[in-house]
């Protein structure tokens, strides 16, 4: 079972003749390569309007999950760069399937560091042979409702553990998962993280917001009504900022950036093919190309620990080069790329997600600021 739904047959994706998926070693294994193909023929088909099971059911038969878990519980333990180099290759076959994958990926690797040796022989098994669905409810706690004078999402103890009211905004896959790690803040201004199982009771899911780009993703509110969870499935805290104390993926790291130069590597193929017989958008896609290959080995080069670019400076590079690129592709594509099903409308609103995607408020205030042309004279 995969997030509660029968998993269904990878070979129905379209794929070469006989192929039968197996189990992905390395970001430079042939699999990896065949895996692509398939997601990026069926991305073509619905758009990123729908959840993209079946997607995710042919990642699983291909080892994906096994990325981010430790060997001791069945994964593989990618190291980062392997992982960021991979993530490019699925983020330019489907970013919507890349994206839910994301998430789920946020999931594991709190839950694997939070210490919590009870939580993870319980969960981490079953999500590395993608058996269980699990994603990440924090916004709250990074960029998101920060502002408001009450926390949105509030704990008090009880008897076996704590109880949680309030919501959780912006968690994808919230109606596929069997289990939502998110954080919440107690009185005293002390904040958890806590894995939550789905079928507690107090806990339901809002309508999917009607987003722009990536509506498959199917990313809802979760609200919580007086749910009770046990003290077992506690990852961190309570202590003041939680998130500052190295329990995953950092808000707008690395993998945000990956995805954006995944996306441009899709726009690009457009690009190239149509300079093929413009010479116009040939140079065009020649400098985005060069841009691209610049990009990608600062992020490398931070992924593995060497001197760089900071992350912050790599993802307004990316963001920009993104949104150029798909306003190169519209200009391209002309009239038709404005008419919905073409992928240069896709594309547009895929690049605008970066914006507000795990955005850190010093990318969003540099960003704001390159608006602002200054008064010619």
């Amino acid at each position: 079972m995969l997030g509660g739904r029968t998993v269904s047959d990878p070979t129905k994706l379209p794929s070469p003749a006989g192929l039968h998926p197996r189990t992905i070693r390395g970001p430079d294994d042939a699999a990896l390569h065949e895996l692509c193909a398939r997601l990026g023929s069926a991305s073509c088909r619905h758009d990123a309007e729908r959840w993209p099971a079946a997607e995710l059911d042919l990642c699983a038969a291909y080892g994906v999950f096994e990325w981010f878990v430790d060997p001791e519980w069945g994964g593989q333990g990618w190291c980062d760069d392997s992982v960021l180099r991979a993530y490019l290759e699925l983020s330019a076959a489907c970013l919507t399937t890349a994206f839910v994958i994301t998430q789920r990926t946020g999931a594991c690797r709190r839950i694997a560091k939070s210490g919590n040796d009870w939580a993870q022989s319980q969960l981490l098994p079953g999500l590395a042979r993608g058996e269980s669905f699990a994603t990440v409810g924090i916004s709250h706690l990074t960029t998101s409702r920060r502002h408001l004078k009450e926390p949105v999402l509030r704990a008090r103890p009880c008897d076996i553990g704590f109880v949680l009211d309030g919501y959780s905004p912006w968690v994808t896959g919230a109606a596929h998962a069997d289990v939502i790690v998110t954080g919440a803040t107690l009185a005293d201004g002390r904040q958890l993280l806590i894995a939550v199982p789905t079928k507690a009771p107090g806990l339901s899911v809002g309508e999917r917001y009607p987003l722009v780009g990536l509506a498959g993703s199917d990313t809802a509110e979760l609200r919580f009504s007086g749910v009770e969870v046990d003290r077992a499935w506690l990852l961190a805290g309570p202590s003041a900022n939680v998130m500052r104390q190295g329990v995953g993926a950092r808000t707008g790291g690395l993998q945000t950036t990956t995805l954006a130069l995944g996306l441009l590597t899709s726009i690009l193929r457009f690009l190239e093919a149509e300079g093929a017989r413009r010479s116009d958008v040939r140079a065009v896609a020649e400098s985005f190309a060069s841009e691209r290959e610049d990009l990608l080995r600062g992020l490398l080069a931070a992924a593995a620990g060497e001197h760089g670019p900071a992350p912050t400076e790599l993802r307004l590079r990316a963001n920009d080069l993104v949104l150029r690129a798909a306003t190169a592709a519209l200009l391209s594509a002309k009239g038709a790329g404005y008419v919905e099903g073409h992928p240069a409308a896709r594309w547009l609103r895929e690049a605008h997600f970066f914006l507000v995607w795990s955005l850190p408020p010093a990318v969003a205030e540099v960003s704001l600021a390159r608006l602002i042309r200054p008064p010619e004279g």
